[in-house]
């Protein structure tokens, strides 16, 4: 490889990366690119563990994850927005002045582009318009990004990432297994809005596939995060790299339809 490109990839909570974008983080590390990964919060109002050590807390416990998970993935530098978790919609936490919910946009973004031009970044990954699935935090991490390109020194391409709502419907019934309900991604997630986006809405499809056992030890070092990592862990191998052997962007600005390829060779 001759050209090394510096790629920021930002994320909610502390796993995140590893259910949706640690394939592409692995693969871009591996060809020697420079990969930096950003959570907007701590994810303090995650699962808490039974196995804290006296004095441990669940923030000090995600942040070991998160750097293990970098650790499986090759990304270089693990960077924090430094917000609390605003918790699912309608919860209380949404209103509390230190989430990143509440968080002001550009105080939020201006941390973030501190970050992109610390690495001078070629490229950075947010989320779709409604995080994926709702989420508020998920939703911030979709704004602050756009706009942290905006106040960043040297502008970034800008992706987001995304699931596809049609290849999702294609093997939600391969969840169905040892007795549990699959899901079913048209129906109204934290929003009501439906999951992930329609296939032609899309413009990247990334095969991850070479990377698969990264993408299961990423989520493997969230082990705090039962419920989540444990239904994925869960899952049959081949279900397992169906799921997430294949990674979606939208690129804001590009012209319709899919291509399946790379977006940092692009």
């Amino acid at each position: 490889m001759d050209e090394v490109t510096t790629i920021v990839f930002l994320h909610a909570h502390p796993d995140d990366e590893s259910s949706q974008t640690s394939g592409s983080m692995a693969r871009a590390a591996k060809e020697g690119h420079r990969v930096v990964v950003v959570y907007g919060t701590n994810g303090d109002h995650g699962e808490v563990p039974d196995d804290l050590a006296p004095g441990e807390t669940l923030v000090d416990r995600r942040r070991k994850e998160a750097e293990t998970s970098a650790a499986a993935t090759g990304t270089q530098r693990v960077g924090w927005l430094d917000y609390q978790d605003s918790g699912m919609t309608g919860w209380e936490q949404n209103a509390h002045p230190a989430s990143f919910h509440q968080a002001d946009l550009d105080e939020a973004a201006g941390r973030l582009a501190q970050i992109l031009d610390e690495e001078d970044a070629e490229i950075l990954v947010g989320y779709d318009w409604h995080g994926g699935y709702g989420h508020p935090d998920h939703i911030k991490v979709h704004h602050v990004a756009h706009r942290a390109a905006e106040l960043a020194k040297r502008r970034p391409r800008l992706l987001e990432s995304t699931m596809n709502r049609d290849r999702m419907r294609m093997w939600a019934d391969a969840l169905k297994f040892d007795g549990e309900e699959g899901f079913d991604p048209d129906g109204p997630m934290d929003d009501g809005n439906p999951m992930g986006t329609p296939e032609a809405e899309i413009h990247w499809q990334v095969d991850v596939s070479d990377f698969i056992e990264q993408r299961r030890a990423a989520m493997q070092a969230h082990a705090s995060q039962v419920t989540d990592i444990g239904m994925f862990m869960a899952m049959p191998p081949e279900v397992f790299a169906g799921a997430f052997g294949t990674e979606y962007y939208i690129e804001p600005g590009r012209p319709d339809g899919m291509v399946e390829g790379w977006f940092v060779d692009a």
